[in-house]
C-alpha cells in the first residue's frame, strides 16, 4: 500500500469494477445494499429534519413542525437534495429486483415508503415555506433522467 501511495498510482483502481472479475450477481447484490442504506438514510433524514422540530408553541412556531424549515434557502435545498436521493435509491432497488420472486411487494413496499415520506414532510413542514410542486418534480427527477435514457436508446438503436 505504501507503494501505491509513494508511487502515484491510485489506489482506488484495485476496488473499481472489473467485468472479467467480477460477478453479475454479487455487483446485484452490493447495489442493492448500498441503494437500501441511502433510501434508509434519506428516509430517516425526511421524517426527523436536522435540527429536529420545535416542542412548544412560543415565538409564533408551531409544535412538531421543522426548526429548519424556517430557514427557507437552506431547508429548501435540504428537502430536494434528500428527495432526489431518495427517489434514486429507490429506482435502483425496483430496477434491480425486476422478475425476482416477491418484485410486486418490493413495488408496493417501496411507494408506501415513498408516500410515507411525503406525508412525513407535510407534517413537519410549514405550508407557506415550502412549494410542494418543487418537491414533487424532485421525486420524480430520477424516473425522468431513467425514462429519458431509455428513449434515447431506443431511438438510436433502431437507426443502426
Amino acid at each position: 500500500m505504501i507503494n501505491l501511495l509513494s508511487t502515484g498510482k491510485s489506489w482506488y483502481k484495485r476496488f473499481q469494477y472489473d467485468e472479467d472479475v467480477d460477478k453479475p450477481g454479487d455487483v446485484r447484490n452490493i447495489l442493492l445494499i448500498v441503494a437500501t442504506l441511502i433510501a434508509s438514510v434519506t428516509f430517516q433524514a425526511g421524517v426527523t429534519p436536522p435540527g429536529g422540530v420545535w416542542q412548544d408553541e412560543k415565538d409564533g412556531h408551531v409544535a412538531g413542525q421543522a426548526i429548519y424549515a424556517y430557514q427557507s434557502p437552506a431547508y429548501y435545498v435540504f428537502l430536494v437534495a434528500n428527495t432526489i436521493a431518495l427517489s434514486a435509491s429507490v429506482l435502483v432497488i425496483i430496477s434491480l429486483t425486476y422478475r425476482f420472486p416477491f418484485h410486486l411487494e418490493i413495488i408496493i413496499a417501496t411507494i408506501s415508503m415513498i408516500v410515507t415520506y411525503g406525508s412525513a414532510i407535510f407534517a413537519v413542514t410549514p405550508n407557506e415555506l415550502v412549494k410542494f410542486r418543487l418537491i414533487m418534480f424532485a421525486a420524480g427527477v430520477p424516473f425522468i433522467i431513467r425514462g429519458l435514457i431509455q428513449l434515447f436508446n431506443v431511438v438510436f438503436r433502431s437507426n443502426k
